[in-house]
């Protein structure tokens, strides 16, 4: 297959929500259709024996919650979907933040019962800041939950993008009866099944067939033509150049866990979803059917394979076609770097690959060379922009339990800072280790994954800051004097950057002022 048709056929898409709305039994169901698994795990169920293929760290299914991003990749009807689970958690909004980075739509996931939650709000904002295309799937329609309508008032209301629905539930809760999709003016009556398919779909070409009524009775068969009829009239007709420029937010209805609506959904999805674009670097855009390979890497996770000490690095592909052991440039580092090692995803589970087209998301084994916002290119020299790091929000100290495991100690700190899990500063006077999150939850899963896969127990003591600043200043002097003179506040972080670390908003403030010639930056671009 050429370039072009190999990229026609790739859709890179995450799934993002509120906490328990629905994202990773969404995912799994996805998986399902696509015959990448043939049962699914509920995420809490304690019946069923299989975990939920996404969640598959060991935190992650003590607590049935997503913690870090999972990558699958299907194939679903000659299509090849790469599938990115993002926690929803808070907590964790850094990594699905960068996530964001590295795919070309998104599908977001709303519970019927709750509406819109402040985490989606969130996660639309960073969406906005790119025009990324939305999907909406409305959840969990074999609960009661609130009218349609209202939903639909309240996305278009709180994320501040149009809807427009392609599918229509018939009841809800205990009278759910279906799901019309309006797209192909196709009716699927419900049968709930959670582990395995059924292929039982009603094609009506008029709703005003009488067997309509004999199926699901004629109160709900006259509701269902009134709703499409308003529908029809109050929503403009579905442009797809509309949502491909992320103004129209499509919305289907269904029960991820019943298997329900979901398949409507995937059908349109692949239709409609946009195939790999092209991506701004510092130096020009790069289009996708270049012949010259590029990408970036949007995430690090270390030990994904509990016998051997690993790290993987997640790579977007960009544009060209990745070849394995082939040298390519890694921007900004010393040499070229050659991957003998390179996998596709299944969750945990991988596959060893020799070529990878744009849109893939590919894994390279690394001995610690690569960092997150790093670009690899078939030889150019460019970095891609737009992969942020924040200014954490809350600061603990780092104190060693077990002064006999220091080392393994370092060594687990060291490789889940490289993951971006948190930001490390070690303090330039006493060579105190100072860790900074953007929440709470973190710390938790940083004292597990030490105790874990390190063997190192530590506890966190809480420290009194107010914010990390980046330092820099064009006057080296000046530079060197506000280091000498507010030593017992001045940090590394672990590229070996200055920071400033600030006790309160005031102090800050007054520093700020006092030494007009250093500049303070909140992020640092990677």
């Amino acid at each position: 297959m050429s370039l072009t048709e190999e990229i026609k056929k790739r859709r890179t898409f995450a799934i993002i929500a509120h906490p328990d709305a629905g994202k990773t039994t969404l995912t799994e169901k996805l998986l399902l259709f696509g015959g990448a698994i043939q049962t699914a795990g509920a995420v809490k169920s304690n019946k069923i024996d299989t975990a939920t293929k996404s969640d598959w760290m060991e935190i992650e299914k003590q607590r049935g919650i997503s913690v870090a991003t999972s990558v699958m990749g299907f194939e679903y009807k000659g299509i090849k979907i790469n599938l990115l689970d993002t926690p929803g958690h808070q907590d964790f909004a850094e990594d699905t933040y960068r996530t964001l980075t590295a795919v070309d739509s998104v599908i977001m996931v709303i519970d019927c019962v709750k509406g819109v939650e402040i985490q989606t709000e969130k996660l639309m904002e960073v969406c906005r800041m790119r025009n990324t295309p939305v999907i909406c799937f409305i959840n969990k329609l074999d609960r009661e939950g609130r009218d349609p309508y209202d939903l639909l008032d309240e996305v278009e209301e709180k994320l501040n993008i149009q809807v427009r629905p392609l599918s229509w539930p018939i009841g809800m809760g205990k009278s759910f009866k279906g799901v019309y999709n309006l797209y192909d003016q196709k009716l699927n009556l419900f049968t709930p099944s959670q582990r395995k398919l059924s292929d039982d779909r009603k094609i009506f070409e008029n709703l005003e067939d009488s067997e309509l009524d004999q199926l699901i009775g004629q109160n709900p068969a006259d509701q269902l033509r009134e709703d499409v009829e308003l529908i029809e009239g109050v929503y403009p007709e579905f442009d797809v150049a509309e949502y491909l420029d992320g103004k129209v937010a499509p919305v289907f209805f269904g029960s991820a866990v019943n298997n329900f609506g979901v398949n409507e959904m995937l059908d349109t999805f692949i239709q409609i979803a946009p195939p790999p674009k092209s991506r701004m670097t510092d130096v020009r855009e790069v289009k996708p059917d270049e012949s010259k390979f590029s990408g970036f890497v949007f995430k690090i996770h270390a030990n994904m394979d509990p016998n051997h000490r690993n790290r993987i690095a997640f790579l977007r592909i960009c544009s060209g076609k990745f070849e394995r052991n082939k040298p390519y440039n890694h921007v900004g580092g010393p040499k070229p770097l050659r991957f003998s090692n390179v996998t596709q995803f299944m969750a945990q589970d991988k596959e060893i690959i020799d070529e990878a087209f744009p849109g893939d998301i590919i894994g390279l084994y690394d001995t610690g060379n690569l960092k997150i916002g790093d670009t690899l290119t078939d030889g150019e020299n460019m970095v891609f922009t737009g992969i942020p790091s924040f200014s954490p929000e809350i600061f603990r100290e780092v104190v060693n339990k077990d002064a006999m495991k220091t080392k393994q100690l370092e060594k687990g700190l060291k490789q889940l800072m490289e993951e971006g899990v948190a930001q490390l500063f070690t303090f330039d006077m006493g060579s105190r280790k100072v860790v900074g999150t953007v929440g709470q939850l973190q710390f938790e899963v940083i004292q597990f994954r030490l105790k874990n896969e390190y063997n190192a127990t530590v506890e966190f003591h809480p420290m009194n800051l107010y914010k990390a600043c980046w330092i820099s200043s064009k006057d080296k002097k000046q530079l060197d004097e506000f280091v000498r003179s507010k030593n017992r506040h001045i940090a590394y972080d672990k590229d070996g950057k200055l920071v400033f670390m600030a006790e309160s908003k005031a102090w800050l403030q007054m520093v700020q002022d006092n030494y007009p010639e250093i500049e303070f930056h909140f992020t640092s671009e990677f």
